[in-house]
């Protein structure tokens, strides 16, 4: 049975700026195209990260914010178009749930070099320019899922 979570309400304006990262673009490209300073989207940005149960990450936010529809979800992708070795399929839930190379490699009892290495190539392979862009990707190929975020958040 899954647990469906409260939808998390945010700002206009939190809401842009974490959409505005959720295609992989820096801050100050944000805050540019929104037309405010990169100091006030940051502020709209840890406004929104401590609405989305304290998070620190912007990968983490974006994860939540999916999985509560605080933000409206991508599309999605054919998940059979898109082949991922799963040494890179296990690092997306540990990316969205804030941990670090460090933590991972602990986590999955894997070296931190090839924990690395498993993590650049997770970012081509998904096309992604960052984390949170990773996690955007993650979830329209449905390799994240509310399920699973949901059920971090517990």
């Amino acid at each position: 049975m899954t647990t469906i979570a409260a939808k998390v309400i945010l700002a206009p304006r939190e809401q842009q700026v974490l959409e505005g990262l959720a295609d992989g673009s820096m801050l100050a490209a944000v805050a540019l195209r929104l037309q405010i300073r990169e100091g006030t989207a940051s502020g709209y940005l840890k406004l929104a990260k401590r609405k989305l149960h304290g998070v620190r990450e912007t990968a983490a936010a974006l994860a939540v914010a999916y999985a509560t529809k605080a933000i409206d979800r991508p599309q999605l992708l054919d998940p059979e178009s898109l082949y991922l070795a799963r040494e890179q399929r296990d690092l997306v839930p540990l990316i969205a749930q804030e941990m670090t190379s460090a933590q991972m490699a602990t986590a999955l009892k894997r070296d931190v070099d090839i924990i690395r290495r498993d993590g650049r190539d997770l970012l081509m392979n998904l096309r992604a320019r960052n984390r949170g862009h990773a996690i955007t990707r993650a979830w329209q190929y449905q390799i994240l899922t509310a399920g699973q975020v949901i059920e971090w958040l517990r």
